[in-house]
């Protein structure tokens, strides 16, 4: 009797615990109905070639997609060369916002760096975009050659 007893507990405990787990489960699978979800216009920005000291400035525009405000909590560029710059204010829904990224082009070979982007948005809470080109090096200058004419008295 002390075996049956036992028995029927574990198997009561066991069949409580699933049934909670399987709420849970059952939970999660539904779908939010209030969210906010950003989109970008494009996730890649081409410098191409550009020379050694250009402006290394580029874009990333962005809409809120979804049904709540979006907030960037923070941006982080892949590298102390590149610096992005994010609206600290909410991105109402149906809106557009922008995040600048300064890259350092005094620094000569190719460009390729991200930024990750960390937000509220239901679709992507991280996400990363991408900087990419080349920077030549300046053109040495050449000074005048001076020629020297006749020498006079000669």
């Amino acid at each position: 009797m002390r075996k049956t007893a036992l028995t029927f507990g574990l198997a009561t405990l066991f069949l409580f615990g699933f049934q909670a787990n399987a709420q849970t489960e059952e939970e999660v699978q539904q779908p939010a109905t209030n969210k906010s979800e950003i989109t970008f216009e494009k996730e890649v920005h081409d410098y191409g070639t550009i020379k050694v000291g250009a402006n290394g400035d580029c874009v990333f525009e962005f809409k809120n997609t979804g049904t709540e405000p979006l907030i960037i909590s923070k941006a982080k560029g892949s590298c102390g060369c590149t610096v992005p710059d994010w609206p600290k204010e909410p991105i109402m829904p149906g809106k557009t916002g922008s995040i600048k990224v300064t890259y350092d082009t005094k620094r000569v070979g190719p460009i390729n760096k991200s930024v990750t982007i960390e937000s509220n948005a239901s679709n992507a809470p991280v996400k990363i975009v991408r900087i990419k080109g080349n920077v030549e090096a300046a053109e040495a200058t050449q000074s005048p050659v001076k020629s020297e004419g006749p020498v006079e008295g000669k």
